[in-house]
């Protein structure tokens, strides 16, 4: 149980940090394109705000969609040892795209602005995909 655990809270916090910096990316890259100039410093600023001003809503979040992914990839394992990789990269990016699509279809809206496009969404859920793979490396480690 433990070792799920070391396993759990380090995939959720990568795959929130690499969700809050994709999101924030790809909408400042859609501002530049409509010619606003955005620098370095302002990547890297706003980049750092969301990451704080995410984590009580989309933190929690991804936390309560890997709650319900993982452990279901974990039972799919069970009865398929040889595809344990793939079924946790896929666990994560289901989860996440999932939430996405949940959270549109029951508040009629976006929760996160990224994912209103299909490339959002996509990176969203290889966000999600990412931190699934971590899961998998950090629980396959046998514990000394």
């Amino acid at each position: 149980m433990l070792r799920v655990l070391k396993a759990f809270f380090p995939a959720v916090l990568l795959t929130y940090v690499l969700a809050s910096v994709f999101s924030t990316q790809l909408i400042l890259g859609n501002l530049q394109s409509m010619g606003v100039e955005v620098s370095a410093m302002v990547r890297m600023g706003t980049t750092f705000h969301d990451l704080l001003g995410l984590t009580s809503s989309y933190l929690v979040l991804i936390l309560l969609a890997f709650v319900i992914g993982l452990p279901v990839a974990a039972g799919l394992a069970r009865f398929m040892p040889s595809h344990r990789l793939i079924l946790f990269v896929l666990a994560g990016f289901v989860a996440i795209v999932s939430l996405h699509i949940i959270m549109k279809a029951v508040l009629g809206l976006n929760g996160i602005a990224a994912a209103r496009t299909l490339s959002g969404l996509v990176a969203q859920g290889v966000a999600g995909a990412i931190g699934g793979y971590l899961y998998f490396r950090l629980s396959s480690q046998k514990t000394v």
